[in-house]
């Protein structure tokens, strides 16, 4: 597994080991017991030989190497200090021989340089004092001479310690930003990008070309100029490139180039013959309609919302009906018909066919008609309710401003978040949670994009201005898209957070790193206890989570965009792996969960999530609607998606439950890259559950 540096207070958090390796006691101290043939070099340091405070030499018990052991003492605060040489700046193994004879574990923080890099180190109990395990983790040293320190945090003191083997630095340097690409050869339905190389401390290997968020090609790292084909005729692409090494680190995005396609000279199908309506249930009604007339052959036909898909067939020719599922139940719904041919071009709209589905199921109720709460926004992001529920703090993306948002509508403007940055994509001002104890200590977090990484930080908040500011962690890996920022207290008081995986998906997976998983951490900034992997990871696995919410039973349900196939609503578990970049949506495989729901992801790009009445509301981006899915009961399943405001609002962002109220608040994000449309023009509503 590839080390990679994970967040902490002013350096990269080291990640926590995935393992220990218990070693059977010696038959005499004087026999050093084998150990594995490492990987890579490198170098003992004996802990008796090493700077020890209020802890003691000993000798009595076997197996140690060296000359002795530490032992701790008994004594929370009781350290080992080493002193320690690389002859590089990176992120090295470094591995803590140490038996704890006892029933219980003996954590440890562990400083480098006088950082804490990874905070609460579980230390569990091996067989007996002769019983000898190792304990692994990654932590970044500077060129020349370092401080590695091992302090015991409880009343029991540390393990008994026999030494420090440190491995030699990896490579953790990303390749440079490549330069800006453009656009030749371009014609309707393909073009050549091109782009200046970047470079790399040891060399770029491959580019990953993005359109937005979406990963559309790769190209090998000697080359930057990639043909991409099968685009669609008069269609703008915003184009970038990112740079990888060997080792997996990501370079930042370029900077992104707008390029249009042709038009083509293939002339767009005829509009399809009025659509009929039948069978018409709460959830679902059967289309039919005439077959349009294309030169070359119509491909799809698109069954339409306000502009929006609502289904789509395919075929050679397509069939002219299908059945439309997920609709809102007790709703009247006017569709049209669009054909689609091979050139990419689109017909005319057909004739329009309204009608009302049928009368809702009673449980968990339905959401009515939004109104207007308040307006004037731009790309309002994140959402937390102050504790006596009058009203909610929300910040704003692009700004980094946050606002106080009353019930009755007034907006208060209460400061900005200091040091954040944009991406000009997914990152600037996310997430925001009040604490649940607000009320005597005052604190709020955020997460925010900053110039190294993301963050996730605390603030004061005094009842009408933000103040302070203190880095809990950081180290979290940003790009132009992929960054998470969810945050959400759960019912355990610790703060759950929602990272993407910068746009290197390989980090989903790696344990050691911070990126694409969700992260469970105390209000301190430190791993919270009972973590799976005794780090913040709480799961793995994630491209690109956006929601989170906690239904009746204290569950964490999470929706996540998925890249070019489906997007997911997961039911979030302790250790649990939720298959990035492995697959997309279902896919069956030993060791990977899969989600509760999905979607295609032009039919969702799913952000923020609440939960009302044991029903998720989901707001999706692409898919400009929201989602109404049902859990079954107290089971670990749903029932089915429903939409509603379908192309109605535009782009749907975060929604939240209003506290003691079946009700929600519904952001828009029109005013981002994607929407297009002026600052100013977001709108945040208020919908009733009845």
């Amino acid at each position: 597994m590839r080390p990679t540096s994970a967040g902490g207070v002013g350096l990269a958090v080291a990640a926590l080991v995935i393992a220990t390796a218990a070693v059977p006691p010696a038959q005499a101290q004087a026999q050093p017991q084998p150990q594995p043939r490492p990987r890579f070099a490198a170098t003992d340091y004996q802990a008796e030989n090493a700077v020890v405070v209020r802890g003691a030499v000993a000798t009595n018990h076997t197996g140690y190497t060296g000359t002795g052991f530490v032992d701790y003492t008994n004594v929370a605060g009781s350290y080992v200090e080493f002193g320690v040489g690389a002859t590089s700046a990176g992120t090295a193994p470094l591995t803590l021989r140490y038996a704890n004879g006892t029933a219980v574990d003996r954590p440890m923080d562990i400083s480098v340089n006088g950082t804490v890099v990874a905070a609460g180190v579980s230390f569990p109990a091996t067989a007996d004092w002769n019983t000898w395990a190792g304990r692994t983790l990654n932590a970044p040293l500077r060129a020349g001479t370092n401080t590695v320190r091992a302090t015991a945090t409880t009343a029991n003191g540390g393990p008994n310690l026999d030494r420090l083997t440190v491995g030699a630095a990896a490579d953790t340097t990303a390749p440079s930003r490549p330069g800006q690409p453009s656009c030749t050869a371009v014609g309707p339905n393909g073009l050549t990008l091109g782009w200046p190389a970047a470079t790399d401390n040891v060399g770029v290997t491959a580019y990953d070309i993005y359109e937005h968020g979406n990963k559309l090609a790769e190209t090998p790292g000697d080359t930057t100029t990639k043909a991409l084909t099968g685009l669609t005729p008069g269609t703008t692409y915003n184009l970038s490139v990112i740079a990888r090494d060997a080792a997996g680190n990501a370079s930042p995005a370029s900077v992104a180039v707008d390029c249009t396609t042709g038009a083509g000279d293939d002339p767009p199908p005829s509009a399809p013959g009025a659509p009929t309506v039948s069978a018409v249930t709460a959830t679902s009604a059967r289309l039919g309609w005439g077959a349009a007339a294309d030169d070359k052959g119509v491909v799809a036909y698109e069954v339409r919302s306000g502009g929006a898909a609502l289904a789509t067939v395919t075929g050679t020719p397509p069939a002219t009906g299908t059945i439309v599922t997920g609709l809102a139940c007790d709703a009247p719904f006017t569709l049209t018909v669009v054909a689609k041919d091979a050139a990419g071009g689109v017909s005319p709209a057909s004739a329009p066919v309204s009608f009302t589905t049928a009368a809702c199921p009673a449980d968990g109720g339905v959401p009515g008609s939004p109104t207007t709460l308040s307006s004037g926004w731009t790309v309002p992001w994140g959402i937390s309710w102050m504790p006596d529920g009058s009203s909610a703090l929300v910040t704003e993306r692009d700004s980094f401003k946050v606002f106080k948002q009353a019930k009755t509508g007034t907006r208060t403007e209460i400061g900005a978040v200091p040091n954040a940055v944009t991406t000009d994509g997914e990152g600037g001002l996310l997430g925001v949670a009040v604490d649940p104890n607000w009320s005597t200590n005052h604190y709020v977090y955020f997460m925010h994009t900053a110039a190294e990484g993301n963050r996730i930080v605390r603030m004061t908040y005094n009842g009408s201005a933000l103040s302070g500011y203190t880095v809990l962690l950081q180290g979290i890996k940003k790009n132009r898209y992929h960054n998470g920022g969810r945050l959400a207290f759960g019912p355990d008081g610790y703060l759950y957070a929602s990272t993407g995986d910068g746009q290197t998906p390989d980090l989903a997976q790696d344990r050691n790193s911070l990126n694409g998983k969700i992260l469970r951490m105390t209000t301190a900034g430190k791993p919270a206890p009972g973590n799976p992997f005794d780090n913040y990871v709480y799961s793995l696995g994630h491209r690109n989570p956006q929601g989170l919410a906690f239904d009746r039973n204290g569950r964490l349900w999470e929706a996540e965009f998925g890249d070019s196939k489906y997007d997911e609503l997961n039911l979030i578990k302790p250790g649990a792996n939720y298959g990035w970049p492995t697959c997309e949506g279902t896919c069956g495989k030993s060791g990977l969960t899969d989600p509760k729901a999905s979607w295609p992801v032009d039919l969702a790009s799913p952000s923020g999530i609440a939960i009302v009445r044991n029903v998720v509301y989901l707001a999706a981006l692409r898919g400009t609607r929201m989602y109404r899915i049902p859990i079954n009961g107290d089971t670990e399943s749903v029932g089915t998606a429903t939409s509603y405001y379908v192309g109605t609002y535009g782009r749907l962002r975060t929604v939240s439950k209003v506290p003691g109220a079946d009700q929600l608040w519904l952001t828009t994000t029109n005013a981002d890259n994607n929407g297009n449309q002026p600052d100013g023009s977001d709108k945040i509503f208020r919908i009733t559950i009845g």
